[in-house]
Parts: C-alpha cells; sequence; structure tokens
C-alpha cells in the first residue's frame, strides 16, 4: 500500500492505465459475476451473481474515473397483502383513470408533468430529463473526502454495492484501502433514474459501498423538539441507570434480532391456511406492564435484579449444555 494511495490513483490515470473507462447508463444484464467478487455482509454471504446491476457508471475524483456497477446491499421482508372482493375472494385491480372525464387511460397515453400552479402543468419528456445533466446519469462524483466521525449517521439512509468492471480493480483497490486506512468518506452526487443524490462512498470489508445521504435541508431539527435540556438528576439514580446500561451491555450481533411482527403475522397466516380461512381462537395476550412512572428508584431496582437474572439463567443453561454434551460423548466413548 503506498503512502498516498490518492496520488498514485492520479498517476496511474495520467500514465495512460486503463481507469478511464466510462459505463454504458442504466443496465438490467443478468450476466454471471466471477465467485471472487461475491461479497459476505450483513446476515451471511450475498452471492452477487444472482443480482442484477440496476445501475453502472463510473466513480469520478480528480482525474480517476474507475467504472463500477451498482448493486443493491439490502432486502424487503415485508409480507405482502392483495386487495380482495369480500364476497369471492377475488382480487382488486387499479385503473388508471382520468379526474377529467372519468375515464382509463392507457400506458402509451400518459405522459409525466409537473404542477406549477393550482390546475396547471408543464410536461416533461425523456429528452427534457435527459438534458439536465446526461454527464451526472453516468458518474458517481466524489467532491470531497470527510473524516467519517465527522458525518452524524442520521445522514446516511440506503446503501449499495460497488463492484469495480473491466479495468478498474486495481484503482478500485485502491481507494477501498484509502478510505478504510484514514477512516474517511468520499462525499459524492449521483443521479440514479431522475433524481440527484448526496451519496457517501465507504470501505466495507472488501468492498467500496455507496450510501446515499439526506440533504441537510431534508433533515428536520431536532431543536424543535420539546425535550428536557436540563433536568436535575439524582446521584443514587444516575449511578443505577449506568449500572443497568452496563448490566444489559452486549456485542453486536445482527442474527439475534429479528422482526418479530412479521414471524408472528406468518404464524397467523399459516393457522388460517391450515384451518381453511376459518377464523381462529385468540390466544391469551400478556398483560403489558404499567408504563405510568411511580418511583424511578424502584423500577430501575428491579429491571437491574431482571437483568442480572437473565444474565445468571443464561450462564447457567450455557453450563447444562455442555454437561450434557460431555456426557453424551462420554456414553459414545463407552
Amino acid at each position: 500500500m503506498p503512502a498516498n494511495a490518492i496520488e498514485e490513483l492520479g498517476s496511474a490515470r495520467r500514465s495512460g492505465s486503463p481507469l478511464s473507462v466510462r459505463g454504458s447508463g442504466v443496465s438490467t444484464s443478468n450476466t454471471a459475476l466471477p465467485a471472487y467478487r461475491s461479497a459476505q455482509i450483513s446476515r451471511g454471504v450475498r452471492i452477487l451473481s444472482a443480482m442484477r446491476a440496476i445501475w453502472k457508471g463510473s466513480i469520478s475524483f480528480g482525474l480517476v474515473n474507475i467504472p463500477i456497477a451498482l448493486y443493491p446491499a439490502t432486502r424487503k421482508e415485508e409480507l405482502k397483502f392483495r386487495l380482495l372482493r369480500s364476497t369471492d375472494h377475488s382480487p382488486v385491480n387499479y385503473k388508471r383513470v382520468a379526474e377529467k372525464d372519468g375515464k382509463e387511460v392507457p400506458w402509451d397515453q400518459i405522459v409525466k408533468g409537473y404542477e406549477y400552479e393550482k390546475g396547471k402543468f408543464v410536461v416533461l419528456g425523456e429528452k427534457d430529463f435527459q438534458r439536465v445533466d446526461l454527464e451526472a446519469t453516468q458518474t458517481v462524483d466524489i467532491q470531497d473526502f470527510v473524516d467519517i466521525d465527522e458525518i452524524d449517521p442520521m445522514y446516511f439512509y440506503k446503501p449499495y454495492f460497488l463492484e469495480p468492471q473491466k479495468g478498474g480493480d486495481k484503482a478500485y483497490t485502491l481507494l477501498r484501502e484509502a478510505l478504510a486506512d484514514g477512516k474517511k468518506v468520499g462525499i459524492a452526487k449521483v443521479v440514479i433514474k431522475t433524481r440527484q443524490y448526496l451519496a457517501g462512498v465507504k470501505a466495507l470489508k472488501h468492498a467500496l459501498v455507496l450510501e446515499l445521504m439526506h440533504f441537510a435541508e431534508e433533515l428536520s431539527d431536532s431543536e424543535k423538539l420539546n425535550v428536557p435540556k436540563s433536568l436535575e438528576i439524582g446521584k443514587r439514580e444516575k449511578e443505577m441507570a449506568k449500572a443497568l446500561v452496563e448490566s444489559m451491555t452486549a456485542k453486536w450481533d445482527p442474527e439475534k434480532y429479528h422482526d418479530d411482527y412479521r414471524e408472528a403475522l406468518m404464524e397467523v397466516i399459516e393457522e388460517k391456511v391450515e384451518s381453511g380461512g376459518k377464523e381462529i381462537e385468540e390466544k391469551p395476550k400478556e398483560k403489558k406492564a404499567s408504563t405510568k412512572v411511580i418511583d424511578l428508584v424502584a423500577v430501575l431496582q428491579e429491571s437491574l435484579a431482571k437483568a442480572h437474572g437473565a444474565k445468571k439463567s443464561a450462564k447457567a443453561s450455557g453450563k447444562k449444555t455442555a454437561k450434557q454434551r460431555g456426557s453424551g460423548q462420554h456414553k459414545k466413548a463407552a
């Protein structure tokens, strides 16, 4: 790794290295990708060869251009429901109906319009969108490199994987290493479809990630919230609160957390399928604890006792399991 990876990237570009290869716009190609580029991120292994590039272009900063493809880094786990007619369960479809006469409008007669005054529209076609900035639609244009600790996490909201294309492996690797070593984020602008986004280019394990960001004007001001800025807290309360936080502190394990609502709803769906769509008997719900705090110290003490009890139970369970495994192995040996 050179002392200044950014300088080497620039010199590589100026010396005629094939770093200036540009992408070819939006792609929905389903070409299989090399196995060595598979990324192990978040929940297990994500095989990029099973995904489609939603955008192709290049990372650009200074005189450097790195050809890349953009892949989604997240997936939705939502349960999808269809609207049905209650009498015969026939799916309900939506029609594109004109407000003026109530007639259905076919797709080939639909255009995009901007309402500049109440009831007055100006129509924009594909050429109008392309005129805004054709170059920007093919480039992740990095404008600054910023220390990652300086950026409020509230600004980031949607990640994408960046994969190098032909001729871009070395420059891609150098940029990734430079960002990781310097703990920097490349602040860029990129146009995807018909909208410009602010984005951060980050190093994540062996990959570069493009994470979409909010513009400053898109974030609400927390100063407008009615929250206590200064409040006198007793020393005992503060110490107990710290002790409770400490007792509940654990290492980050993303596999530990699940969408409980989705899983419970899936159970209800399966039960209704098995019952032939009949109403199922409702299970008794656990009584919720009162949200009205009477004595904060008493609540903290109770919470602390439960947290300690849970930890002891988990340890005992672990030891019991280990003993059971050991006795099982002795029996096999005998």
